[in-house]
């Protein structure tokens, strides 16, 4: 999957511009989304392990290994402030 996204560095998140397209196809991956997601918020805050989320903004598609310190509704959360809205997101791993 990584030979399609370009890598980011975390500090660089908060100069892009996010569309409000959801940008995955099926109720399934959005509720695998979901897991992905919970399961990097656990390592984050228990391990401090670090995940690598693949995403989309309105440019092209990014990847960017950072720890997730928690989830809204709508947003992933990451070390030092900076967030990713949910429904940019392929998958975290």
């Amino acid at each position: 999957m990584e030979a399609n996204f370009e890598i980011i560095e975390k500090e660089k998140i908060n100069t892009l511009s996010f569309p409000n397209e959801e940008v995955l196809n099926s109720s399934e991956k959005i509720k695998q989304r979901f897991l992905d997601l919970n399961r990097a918020l656990s390592l984050g805050n228990l391990e401090h392990t670090k995940t690598k989320i693949y995403f989309e903004d309105n440019q092209s598609k990014k990847v960017v290994e950072t720890t997730v310190w928690a989830l809204t509704d709508h947003r992933v959360i990451l070390k030092q402030g900076f967030t990713i809205p949910i429904h940019r997101i392929y998958k975290s791993s």
